[in-house]
C-alpha cells in the first residue's frame, strides 16, 4: 500500500466521481433563511461574501474590497447589495430570489445599506462575524443610529447543524480525499520531494472532480512532521522517514480534511509505539461522543489517554499542542470546537475533525485525522480511520 507505483499510473486510474451528491436545493436555502430569522434578536442581519453567503443565498464568492452582501430583515425577503457591474454574475449565482440594490464604483455601498435599513425602520443590524473590520467600520459610520452586534449566534446556530443534503456532499468530499491518500501513498519513492507529492495530490483531486483541486495540502517527511503545520522548503523522502500528509478538497463548497501518518519502509519501535497511542486517543475521543456532551469533554478524553501513556495532559510537549478537533462544513474550520472551554453541547448533525496529534520535538509527530458527525446515538465516521502504521487506508 506504500510505494511501488508512479504518479502517472495513479493519475491514469482516476475518473470523475460517479453518482455525485445533489446540490443544495432552493427549498433548503429558504428554510435556512427562515431559521436565521427565528434566531435573530435584531431587526436585520448582514452577511458578506464568503462561506455564509453561500450557505444562505447560494453565492459562492470570496470576499474582496467591494461589499457584496445579503441584508435579511427579521421578517420578509432579503435584499442583495452588489456592484452594478456584477449584476449578471450575481443573478446567475443566486440560489434564492431576492431584489438587488446596486451601487456604482464611485458610490458608497454602505450608504446604500443604510438606506435599506432606514426603509425598514431598522434600529439594529447583526453583523457577519467574518466581515472585515474596514467594512464594519464603514457600515457603522454610514448608519450611526443602528446598533451592530455580532451575528455569530445566528450564523453558527444555523451552520453548525448539517442537513442530510450537506452530509451527503461532505461524504463525497471526504471519500474523494481518502482515495487521493490511497494513491499518494502508492506513488512514493526514495528521493520524491514534498512539492512533487503536493502537485500529485492536487492533480488527483482535480481528476476526481473537486471544485478547485486541493483546497490545501501539507506534506511532511521525517522531523518536519513534528511541526503541526510543517516547515518551509522542500524535503526529499528517504527510507525510514515518517510521512505525514494532511489534505482536503471541496465539493460544492463543502470541505474534506484528512490526515494520514505512516512510515516509508520499516517503522522503528518508537514510531510504532507513538502511532498506536495516537490511534487509541482518536478512538477514545470518538467513543465519547454523545448528544448533550460538552465539546470540551471530547478534548479532555483524548488528553486523558495521552496522559496515561506519559504525555502531557496539557498543551506542553511532548504531547498534544492543539485542540482535538474543529467543526467543518462550508468552512474548513468552523464552530463549535473540540477544545477546553467550548461547552457547546453536542447535537445530532454537528460535524467535527478528530485529530489529537502527538508531537515529539526534534523527532517526529503523528496525526491521524478523520471526521465524524454526531448522531442520535453517538457518532458516525465519514470515512474509516487509518487501520495501521503500514496501511494508510482501510
Amino acid at each position: 500500500m506504500i510505494g511501488g507505483s508512479t504518479a502517472e499510473k495513479e493519475l491514469a486510474g482516476l475518473k470523475p466521481w460517479p453518482n455525485p451528491a445533489p446540490p443544495i436545493s432552493r427549498e433548503e436555502r429558504l428554510a435556512r433563511l427562515a431559521r436565521a430569522q427565528a434566531l435573530m434578536t435584531t431587526d436585520a442581519m448582514l452577511i458578506g461574501a464568503g462561506a455564509s453567503l453561500r450557505y444562505f443565498a447560494g453565492v459562492g464568492w470570496n470576499a474582496t474590497e467591494r461589499l457584496v452582501a445579503m441584508v435579511l430583515p427579521k421578517q420578509g425577503q432579503p435584499v442583495m447589495i452588489c456592484p452594478r457591474f456584477e449584476e449578471g454574475s450575481l443573478l446567475a449565482s443566486m440560489g434564492v430570489e431576492a431584489p438587488l440594490r446596486l451601487w456604482e464604483e464611485h458610490e458608497s455601498p454602505y450608504a446604500l445599506t443604510a438606506q435599506v435599513l432606514s426603509g425598514w425602520s431598522a434600529k439594529s443590524l447583526a453583523i457577519d462575524p467574518a466581515l472585515t473590520f474596514a467594512m464594519f467600520d464603514a457600515l457603522r459610520l454610514a448608519a450611526p443610529g443602528v446598533a451592530m452586534p455580532n451575528a455569530a449566534p445566528v450564523v453558527d446556530g444555523c451552520r453548525m447543524i448539517k442537513s442530510p443534503a450537506e452530509l451527503a456532499l461532505m461524504y463525497q468530499a471526504k471519500a474523494m480525499t481518502l482515495e487521493v491518500h490511497r494513491r499518494a501513498a502508492r506513488m512514493l519513492a526514495p528521493g520524491v520531494t514534498t512539492g512533487e507529492v503536493r502537485r500529485f495530490i492536487d492533480q488527483a483531486h482535480r481528476a476526481l472532480g473537486a471544485d478547485d483541486g486541493s483546497s490545501f495540502c501539507a506534506v511532511q517527511f521525517g522531523e518536519a512532521s513534528a511541526y503541526p503545520h510543517g516547515l518551509p522548503g522542500e524535503q526529499k523522502l528517504a527510507d525510514g522517514d515518517l510521512v505525514l500528509i494532511d489534505t482536503g478538497c471541496r465539493v460544492q463548497g463543502y470541505n474534506s480534511d484528512i490526515t494520514r501518518t505512516y512510515v516509508y519502509g520499516q517503522a522503528t519501535q518508537e514510531q510504532a509505539r507513538v502511532w498506536e497511542i495516537e490511534k487509541k486517543a482518536q478512538a477514545a475521543a470518538f467513543a465519547a461522543v454523545k448528544p448533550g456532551v460538552p465539546c470540551e469533554e471530547i478534548d479532555a478524553v483524548a488528553r486523558r489517554v495521552l496522559a496515561s501513556e506519559g504525555f502531557s495532559p496539557d498543551y506542553d510537549l511532548p504531547g498534544l499542542p492543539h485542540r482535538t478537533g474543529h467543526g467543518i462544513g462550508l468552512s474548513i474550520h468552523e464552530a463549535p470546537y473540540l477544545v477546553r472551554g467550548d461547552r457547546t453541547p453536542l447535537q445530532p448533525g454537528m460535524c467535527f475533525s478528530n485529530e489529537p496529534m502527538i508531537v515529539i520535538p526534534g523527532a517526529f509527530g503523528v496525526r491521524l485525522e478523520d471526521h465524524f458527525h454526531v448522531t442520535e446515538d453517538g457518532a458516525a465516521w465519514f470515512t474509516p480511520p487509518q487501520p495501521a502504521i503500514d496501511k494508510p487506508v482501510a
